[in-house]
């Protein structure tokens, strides 16, 4: 690959880098507001069984990336954005710590109570998400390059639909066990949010299937790629 090829598809992987970041972080930040996301309200263990997080709405985006990542820059590069999205977490949990504690003037349109209403629990809830994180990023990584060893290369709806199924349920399991044993959720509604969360998860990765298989086909048309053939940046 030429020089000016690489420096492109750098600045593609630095892009992807960025849209995984910023969606990592702000479902961090939005997880306290709740929505149906079907029309038909079930119940399932006393718990409305399609109300998840808006937190979630954000977060499968960042699988996609992962696998796209993997698929066209290889496992380093897919393990690489996971630990800088770690640090990207920490580095807005110290901020949002800060501006909880400093005092808020008598003419500011939101007060100390509604920062914390809103704000206060964002610790514990990234905390909690970056331990799911770390658990489900990193099996998704694994699991997907399982699956393109096995196959090699081919059936990329195989390995992108079983590395996310496994990874959101870890993801939703975790967060969800950790949310409840802080207070932050009540235990009575664990496993319905448990049950829908992962099924909009996979719902999801069902969905984002052919984007995957659109990304890679403009990436090898882009860069001449052969199968399973990876880019190695500079």
């Amino acid at each position: 690959m030429i020089l000016k090829d690489k420096l492109a598809a750098q600045r593609i992987y630095f892009l992807l880098a960025a849209l995984f970041i910023t969606s990592l972080v702000v479902s961090n930040l939005i997880f306290q507001k709740f929505f149906y996301w079907y029309p038909f309200h079930l119940e399932l263990f006393g718990t409305k069984l399609f109300e998840i997080s808006v937190g979630i709405l954000p977060y499968p985006v960042t699988f996609l990336i992962t696998d796209l990542i993997s698929e066209i820059y290889g496992k380093k590069r897919a393990n690489d954005v996971v630990v800088v999205g770690i640090f990207a977490s920490l580095f807005s949990l110290g901020i949002v710590l800060i501006s909880n504690h400093v005092p808020a003037t008598s003419w500011s349109p939101v007060n100390d109570e509604i920062f914390s209403k809103v704000f206060g629990s964002t610790a514990i809830a990234v905390t909690a998400s970056m331990m799911a994180y770390l658990f489900a990023q990193f099996i998704d990584i694994q699991i997907y390059h399982f699956w393109k060893r096995l196959t090699k290369g081919r059936h990329l709806w195989l390995r992108n639909n079983f590395s996310t199924f496994s990874s959101q349920f870890v993801d939703t399991l975790t967060i969800l066990i950790l949310l409840c044993s802080f207070g932050i959720i009540e235990w009575d509604k664990f496993y319905g949010l448990l049950i829908s969360g992962f099924l909009f998860k996979a719902f999801i990765a069902i969905c984002d299937t052919p984007f995957l298989y659109l990304g890679v086909h403009l990436f090898k048309k882009r860069f001449n790629l052969k199968t399973n053939e990876e880019i190695e940046l500079l």
